[in-house]
């Protein structure tokens, strides 16, 4: 009876361990971007900054958000990602609710179809070619387009739909209603779950996305922040230093560097307490049925 009451007690005590060596790797590098953003400048050039701010000192926020390069970039990345996921929901969900109805015409097909699309694709050259003789090179939709709809994000929701029990659905039809009127009006009202979670797989997807809007954009007004922060942490400073800079203050790049990192991760952040606790119960609940 001892040996069994130890036990479990070195498992919990070694995954409490695990789990705080795991929080530690994630939180201290980001409480050490932070801390920088806020400190003087004094103080990081003599490498006293770590986890906390060293002389609280708000300049790189101000230059940050005056600088026309990163607001106009912060407002295209916005655009992008909101109309992005929007449109993403809108043809997963609906893809998916027909997908899983057995009398699809040549369902097994088209699951088979999709399921191909997750090991095999055309490649970057062939892409491209595809994107600008569409029309679509240096436009928002070459950013939103290309990625609209997710081989994995659709096949759990497919699963959750799986899931709905008939009885709603034919209570529907029974008043009147067709198929798009049971998935308006029945099926998308108690799908929040599923919706949230892959809406945020879709935001964060767009909104952290450097290599798509490098392929196909090329005008610097359409320019996402992902691109600008890119070169500010390549080249040491924004794509307008001059006025970022100027004037009488001087300012360690490490803290527009870090100010900037701050600022294009917080909307999401501040997205995802809302959309937690829808998170868990999204991911397993698409995840009873294949």
């Amino acid at each position: 009876m001892i040996h069994h009451k130890i036990k479990p007690n070195i498992y919990t005590a070694m995954k409490y361990l695990f789990l705080i060596f795991v929080l530690l790797v994630i939180l201290i590098p980001m409480l050490h971007v932070f801390a920088v953003s806020l400190s003087s400048d004094i103080r990081i050039m003599n490498g006293e900054v770590t986890i906390f701010p060293k002389g609280l000192n708000f300049e790189a926020y101000k230059f940050v958000l005056s600088d026309s390069n990163i607001l106009n970039s912060y407002m295209n990345t916005i655009v992008y990602t909101v109309v992005g996921t929007t449109l993403s929901l809108a043809t997963t969900a609906s893809a998916a609710y027909a997908l899983s109805k057995k009398k699809l015409f040549l369902q097994s097909f088209w699951m088979k179809l999709i399921i191909f699309t997750m090991f095999f694709g055309g490649g970057m050259i062939p892409s491209f070619i595809n994107v600008r003789n569409l029309g679509l090179y240096d436009t928002m939709w070459a950013v939103v387009l290309p990625g609209l709809v997710g081989s994995w994000n659709l096949i759990v929701m497919r699963s959750f739909f799986i899931a709905f029990p008939s009885d709603i659905e034919e209570s529907g039809r029974v008043d009147g209603l067709n198929d798009i009127g049971v998935f308006v009006y029945l099926v998308l009202p108690v799908s929040k779950a599923v919706l949230s979670t892959v809406g945020l797989f879709y935001a964060v997807g767009i909104w952290n996305s450097y290599f798509v809007p490098f392929l196909y954009l090329e005008s610097q007004s359409k320019f996402t922040l992902q691109m600008v922060l890119r070169s500010m942490l390549v080249s040491g400073t924004s794509l307008n230093a001059v006025t970022i800079s100027g004037g009488d203050t001087t300012m360690v790049p490490e803290t527009l560097k870090y100010a900037t990192v701050v600022v294009a991760i917080l909307p999401i952040m501040a997205v995802y307490p809302f959309l937690q606790k829808y998170f868990v119960s999204g991911v397993m609940v698409g995840s009873v049925k294949g």
